[in-house]
């Protein structure tokens, strides 16, 4: 069974429930969770005017990063599971492309996660980091989407050969 469950963390409560779900998996199977948190410094890298010091914003971009991680590794060790945290920089790359080429450096077996479900215009102006893994991972999907008014739903999917 799934020995090394990969969990991309936000701040969100989807992000959330995907770690809680992730945890329950992990305590039958006494997985190690990787979590990780990316940070797209791209949009501050410029430096561009005198009024805006972009070396500050990216550090305190990456402090947030951090807390992000922080606390989502202190529910996982509360709950006496095992997990390593990885703070990923991203420059301006896809972020499914990002946290799917940390989950094979890292050898994930299961990729859980959190979605949120926009579907229409808002899937179209958002994107979906969701889909986007989904359609690159070679390893198992597990989405979760948790919204404040709705039931939970979990999808398994498997990549295609």
């Amino acid at each position: 069974m799934y020995q090394r469950i990969f969990v991309p963390v936000d701040d969100s409560s989807t992000s959330r429930r995907a770690l809680e779900e992730a945890m329950r998996l992990a305590k039958h199977t006494g997985a190690t969770l990787l979590l990780a948190h990316v940070v797209d410094l791209a949009q501050f890298g410029w430096g561009g005017t005198e009024f805006l010091d972009a070396s500050e914003l990216q550090s305190n971009i990456k402090a947030t990063g951090e807390a992000v991680l922080n606390a989502s590794s202190s529910l996982v060790e509360a709950a006496g599971l095992p997990c390593n945290a990885t703070l990923l920089e991203s420059w301006g790359d896809k972020m499914a492309e990002v946290l799917v080429q940390e989950a094979e450096a890292e050898h994930a077996e299961l990729i859980v996660m959190g979605t949120h479900g926009f579907s229409g215009l808002m899937h179209l102006l958002m994107g979906s980091v969701a889909e986007g893994i989904m359609k690159k991972a070679s390893v198992p999907v597990m989405l979760v989407r948790s919204n404040e008014t709705g039931p939970v739903t979990e999808t398994v999917a498997m990549p295609s050969i």
